[in-house]
Formats: structure tokens, sequence, C-alpha cells
């Protein structure tokens, strides 16, 4: 049984109070690249770009990055896979910038581990900061996000569910016992 913890408003909420954030800290947006990571973490990053535009109006390129060959925890063939930072069919380089990497949930953190990897191998960024939607806890790797939606202290028996509009065809985030 899902339990909705956070609704499509709430979202909406803790996504602007995330972009305000990244601007104080960053003292504005120059030299500044979003950087989503696959699958929720892309269409939160370019959220958060979008509201960006609106409150600075400047465009701030937005990045999707696949982590797969750098997991410790999945199977895959790492010999085939080269990591991107891909906009629109265009790469985004990292290279000198100040880099936003965006996930919907923080947990172990080995996704993160696996990201900032795979950002290493595509450059030399300025800085990397971390924004979750939500941070749950229970980390394995001394890892912390700057930017947090919402902290949801769970158990490890159950699951956080985030759903986006873009692919679920709702916002939401949900608690589920596994």
């Amino acid at each position: 049984m899902a339990k909705v913890i956070i609704d499509k408003m709430a979202m909406q909420r803790a996504l602007t109070r995330i972009t305000y954030e990244i601007i104080e800290k960053n003292k504005g947006i120059e030299d500044l690249v979003i950087v989503g990571i696959k699958t929720r973490g892309i269409y939160l990053a370019k959220r958060i770009a979008n509201r960006l535009q609106q409150l600075e109006n400047v465009e701030v390129p937005v990045g999707a990055l696949d982590i797969t060959k750098y997991r410790d925890d999945i199977e895959h063939d790492s010999a085939k896979e080269t990591p991107t930072v891909v906009a629109s069919g265009d790469r985004v380089s990292v290279e000198g910038k100040n880099v936003i990497l965006v996930d919907d949930v923080l947990y172990t953190g080995r996704t993160i581990k696996a990201a900032l990897s795979a950002i290493s191998e595509l450059g030399r960024p300025n800085s990397i900061r971390l924004a979750v939607l939500v941070d749950r806890g229970h980390r394995e790797l001394p890892i912390r996000a700057d930017f947090v939606g919402k902290n949801i202290p769970s158990a490890q028996n159950e699951k956080i569910q985030v759903s986006v509009q873009e692919i679920d065809k709702r916002d939401a985030v949900e608690i589920v016992n596994k």
C-alpha cells in the first residue's frame, strides 16, 4: 500500500526552494550547468532550469547523465559505454563549470558516487553540488546533499517512489512497503 507524502504542489514548492538556494549559494547562475541523473533526475533538473530561467532570465544548460557504466551494484558491459552529458542531442561541457547534480532520491549514496565518477571522466568542473528531491537517510557512503526538497526518514523495508508528470503522468512522492 502506497502513502502519498509529497503531492504535486509540495513538489513544486520544494523545487522552487531548491532553485532559490542554488542561486544564493552560487551567488547567481554564472558558469552554472545542471546535470540530471537518468531517469527522473533529468526531469527534475529541467524543472529547476526552467525556474532559474523565470527568476534570472538566463538559460542554464541542462544535461542528462547515464551512470550505468559506473554502478557497482548492477551488471553491465562497461567496455561498450562511454559517459556523456547530453542536452537535446548536444554534449554539455562540465569543464570549469559549477555543476548542480540532480537526482530524485538520495539513499545509500552509490548512485551519486557513480555520477561523480562519470563527471570526473568528462572534465574538471569548478564545483559539484548535489540537489535531491528526497533524502531518506541510510547512507552507505559519506555523501550528503547540498540542496534537499524534503528529508523523509524511512525504514529499509520501505521504498520511496517518485513519480513525475513527464513519464508517470502525475507528480507525487509515495512511501511503499516492499
